[in-house]
């Protein structure tokens, strides 16, 4: 099913992408360092329709959540840009006003039932739905949620938005104040480094490069598999060109080795990689052929 959500199951575990937007957001060759023509064209010729718009050469790109459910729990990966952010940097993300929690409720989750939110990384449009505006105030949208965030990130953009680290884009550090502190100060962070287990077979590892302390998480159910990565790759074309560095990236090296890890990981296992960006179908599974990747699509 596509469009307010998708589900799909991975053994005993509900996963649930919930949509922000999905658009062609911009020209590859303002995103990839290593942007090349030649390199780039029969890769998009090879991709499902959709993944990019071939009048302008835009990429499609996805803004949503996976709602993980579990043995009664709820737990939300990523919250999206949010609404009402003032974002004049960059405009498309600016005072949003979407139906998002609505589509989450009809995914049959109300924000007060979610227990666990876990942010992937805190970048702009990750945290956004962290916190909701409320008589001129941001408030915690998940009242009853712990928000589980890596030690690493939360020291580099603490030091990032006090300093005005002009390295660091502005809607990241503007999303510190008003998407992740208040949440810090509500007493509702739960801070985490190295490996955690979130519940059985929910296995939290770190995915540094893309952000200091970038999480994915790792599905295991029944012999089924999925790796909920985050912005490893932001989209499809990194597959096959996993070498491509971005100019968004902390540590473009480090999220190279990264990206490659995963892919190499989740070929030799068949796990699912079911990034925070993807378009429709949205994730894969990956196959590998020496240090060359390519991905199978796994319609939801």
């Amino acid at each position: 099913m596509t469009g307010r959500y998708n589900d799909r199951m991975i053994g005993d575990v509900r996963l649930t992408r919930i949509e922000e937007s999905c658009t062609p957001l911009f020209h590859p060759k303002n995103w990839y360092a290593d942007y090349n023509e030649e390199e780039l064209a029969p890769v998009l010729k090879a991709l499902p329709p959709g993944c990019h718009d071939p009048s302008t050469g835009f990429l499609t790109i996805s803004i949503h959540s996976w709602v993980v459910r579990q043995n009664g729990r709820t737990i939300l990966i990523d919250t999206c840009v949010g609404n009402h952010k003032n974002r004049p940097s960059w405009g498309v993300f600016d005072q949003l006003n979407t139906d998002y929690l609505d589509r989450l409720r009809a995914a049959g989750v109300e924000p007060e039932e979610v227990d666990m939110v876990m942010c992937t990384h805190l970048h702009v449009d990750h945290v956004g739905w962290n916190t909701r505006l409320e008589n001129g105030r941001w408030v915690p949208t998940f009242p009853n949620a712990k928000y589980v965030m890596s030690r690493a990130d939360l020291a580099y953009f603490e030091k990032a938005a006090a300093i005005e680290d002009k390295d660091v884009a502005e809607v990241n550090r503007q999303a510190w104040f008003d998407s992740v502190l208040p949440v810090i100060e509500a007493g509702q962070v739960l801070t985490v480094e190295g490996i955690e287990e979130l519940g059985p077979g929910l296995m939290l590892r770190p995915a540094p490069g893309h952000s200091p302390g970038q999480m994915r998480l790792d599905v295991n159910s029944r012999g089924q598999r999925a790796c909920l990565c985050g912005d490893v790759m932001h989209h499809p074309l990194q597959v096959p060109l996993w070498r491509w560095r971005t100019f968004v990236c902390a540590d473009p090296e480090k999220a190279v080795e990264t990206r490659r890890e995963i892919l190499e990981h989740c070929a030799e296992q068949d796990i699912i990689v079911m990034p925070a960006h993807f378009a429709p179908p949205y994730g894969g599974h990956i196959k590998a052929r020496g240090d060359e990747f390519s991905i199978l699509f796994d319609r939801m």
